[in-house]
């Protein structure tokens, strides 16, 4: 450094200040020396010469240490940058600086040991944690990112700061930088892989709860004769027992057909990977009862506390039952979980249920004044004649009831015309969404049928304005089910809600006086999802036929409102010759430019048609209709088609469902429908 330079370098801040102290005495010395000049004049010469010695050796030591501090001050400064950039290579923590493009810069020596040695080159760092690419870098000054990556078999929690540097190319020699791009990337990481391993192996101890019912105890033990009773709920009983012993669990016996278990939650998954293969094993147990024993088993999982783990079980037990039983259903904080259910749940003979439904359903309709009725969107015949049993029962309380219906299709207009020429019917029996949402408040009671989905009823906007809801359905139950109803009658056994209804008007008031027509309503309903008594019938089926056509039903009115017009025939005609056969048991058959007015009505008749075509165990029918694609499926006792169609959202019977595609590229969903089928054949699912 030149001596200009040296003369140049000035002090500044605090230690300026330091430095001029002294200068400050001096001139506060020099005022109270003439101060004493005036009070004393000998004693203010005396303290002038004390003054301008003071003066002299401060001058002196200011001239002489000024140089002395500046080198010291340089030395110490570039002594304290090489002392800070070696505690921060040595830092024990990894630490590194990258470019707005992922590019190292600098790291320190950790940094290098976790990348497995120095990297080599322009050293992206994404090349060797993937995780860490631009598009996770922060974005705006301060802003912190933390995430989990992985590296070398080890896991590390990475936090990236954007550092700002503005001002950098103008006083940097060696590096330019634009100005919009004028700051780094900090990286540091901190290894949790023990950590981690420690709270994986906490969370496998935590204990999962679950329930075990066997869905059709009276059935199974009344099948065989009573010495040996005892015999065959031993074996299930075994069969319980030892499944849950291989998985270090605790069985408890609650009651003859229940049972409370507990599992460590690393055996959970072992669980899952055998789906469940008890409901398959109980099923062999055979000593002469002519029905094989089914369960249901409700598992719940909750980080929570082990009180709301029980609550989960018992939500997913009551879930499995009203799903039909012969299934597991897991629930957790992420949502349920399906397995099994490949079984039609066995009917059972007694009306008890029935008539305890019927009873709490009087007592809340003889308590409201306004009563509406509605079933799914695009009401077919079985929710339209279980609304209008709804009706009646509500008239036998003296009840004036409204059902909600917003489009007629064409198989339902016949049957719709007859009420609205009837002048015995009030003109505002039939109402649309419009109409009924401005007089429903929350004094009023809505009766939805044959559905529990609210996203799938004729207008979802009604329960929200009511906290009276009751529920009648014959589906199986899914996860989004009405929640929030007051009373709740799924019965997934029965064959159509026109079933469930005919059996609660016996015992709605004493001699139910049912008019010709509503009876053949409901008559009506249970042919269409029956398929003309067929499909899913019952003794209970064949009594609630009886007991309508008592009331007057008339079977040749009904074969006359349900036949199709002759487009609609060509229509079903053309499905049927466009079926393909998958996996050489599989029909799947397109609506293509379908010009009829309810093409998914003629698309679910011809799906019932394909059935009949030997060696296809389901059928797959795919229309176009509003925008959307709409899938009818259908099986006869071999595959489960309700779970099959819950992958696309919907749901429905074991042997009777649908589902829908929110666009209306056929194709399109054709291949998704191969996808899944391919993958649930893997999978063991069906």
């Amino acid at each position: 450094m030149s001596e200009k330079e040296k003369q140049s370098v000035q002090l500044k801040g605090q230690l300026r200040l330091y430095m001029q102290l002294p200068a400050v005495m001096a001139v506060l010395l020099a005022i109270l020396n003439i101060w004493i000049y005036r009070m004393d004049r000998r004693a203010g010469l005396l303290m002038l010469i004390f003054v301008i010695i003071y003066i002299i050796m401060v001058g002196f030591l200011y001239i002489y240490s000024k140089s002395i501090i500046m080198k010291d001050l340089v030395e110490f400064a570039a002594q304290y940058g090489i002392v800070q950039n070696v505690l921060l290579r040595e830092l024990a923590i990894p630490y590194a600086i990258l470019l707005d493009d992922g590019k190292a810069v600098w790291m320190n020596g950790e940094f290098e040991k976790v990348l497995g040695g120095k990297p080599k080159g322009d050293a992206y760092i994404s090349k060797y944690i993937p995780e860490l690419n631009v598009s996770i870098f922060p974005k705006q000054e301060g802003d912190i990112v933390e995430m989990d990556v992985y590296c070398e078999d080890k896991e590390y929690r990475a936090e990236l700061r954007r550092v700002s540097v503005r001002g950098f190319s103008e006083t940097e020699q060696l590096l330019q930088m634009p100005e919009e791009k004028e700051y780094f990337i900090a990286v540091y990481l901190q290894d949790v892989t023990e950590l981690n391993r420690y709270i994986r192996e906490n969370e496998e101890q935590r204990l999962v709860a679950g329930l075990i019912y066997i869905d059709n105890y009276d059935e199974v033990v009344d099948s065989v004769e009573e010495v040996r009773q005892s015999l065959l709920m031993a074996l299930v009983d075994r069969k319980i027992n030892q499944y849950i012993a291989k998985v270090d669990g605790i069985v408890k016996k609650m009651e003859n057909d229940k049972y409370f278990i507990v599992i460590k939650k690393q055996y959970f998954k072992q669980l899952e990977e055998d789906k469940f293969s008890l409901l398959e094993d109980v099923k062999s147990v055979n000593i002469g009862n002519g029905i094989p024993a089914t369960l249901s088993i409700g598992l719940g999982l909750s980080t929570v506390s082990y009180a709301q783990s029980y609550n989960y079980a018992r939500v997913a037990i009551d879930l499995a039952l009203a799903r039909g039983g012969d299934q597991a259903v897991i629930k957790d904080c992420n949502g349920i979980t399906y397995y099994g259910g490949k079984r039609e749940q066995t009917s059972k003979n007694t009306r008890v249920k029935a008539r305890v439904k019927a009873e709490a359903l009087r007592e809340f309709i003889t308590v409201k004044d306004k009563i509406f009725v509605m079933g799914h969107k695009l009401t077919d015949v079985d929710a339209f004649g279980a609304a209008i049993g709804i009706y009646r029962a509500a008239a036998a309380l003296e009840k004036n009831a409204h059902i909600v219906i917003n489009e007629i299709s064409a198989s339902l207009r016949p049957l719709y015309e007859c009420y609205e020429k009837d002048p015995s019917y009030p003109d505002d029996l039939f109402l649309t969404s419009a109409e009924a949402i401005p007089m429903v408040d929350e004094e009023s009671m809505v009766i939805v049928v044959d559905t529990n989905r609210p996203q799938m009823t004729e207008c979802e906007e009604l329960l929200k304005k009511t906290k009276t809801i009751v529920v009648l359905d014959h589906h199986r139950q899914s996860s989004d089910n009405i929640d929030n109803a007051l009373l709740s009658y799924i019965e997934p056994y029965a064959s159509s809600s026109c079933e469930m209804v005919a059996e609660v008007l016996q015992y709605i008031v004493d001699d139910v006086k049912i008019p010709k027509l509503e009876a053949s309503s409901l008559y009506a309903g249970i042919m269409i999802d029956t398929n003309n008594f067929v499909n899913r019938t019952g003794v209970r089926t064949f009594e609630a036929a009886a007991f309508l056509r008592r009331c007057g039903a008339d079977i040749t009115l009904v074969r006359k409102m349900l036949r199709d017009d002759m487009d609609a025939y060509r229509a079903k005609a053309e499905i049927i010759s466009s079926a393909e056969v998958f996996h050489k048991k599989f029909a799947i058959a397109v609506g293509r430019d379908l010009t009829i007015e309810s093409p998914t009505i003629i698309g679910a008749q011809a799906a019932d048609e394909l059935l009949d075509i030997n060696g296809i165990k389901a059928s797959f029918v795919l229309t176009v209709y509003n925008g959307r694609i709409y899938i009818s499926a259908r099986s006869i006792d071999e595959v489960n088609v309700q779970i099959i169609m819950e992958r696309f959202g919907g749901g429905g019977h074991m042997n009777a469902s649908g589902a829908q595609f929110d666009h209306t590229d056929v194709d399109a969903a054709v291949a998704e429908l191969k996808r899944v089928l391919d993958e649930m054949i893997e999978g063991g699912d069906i």
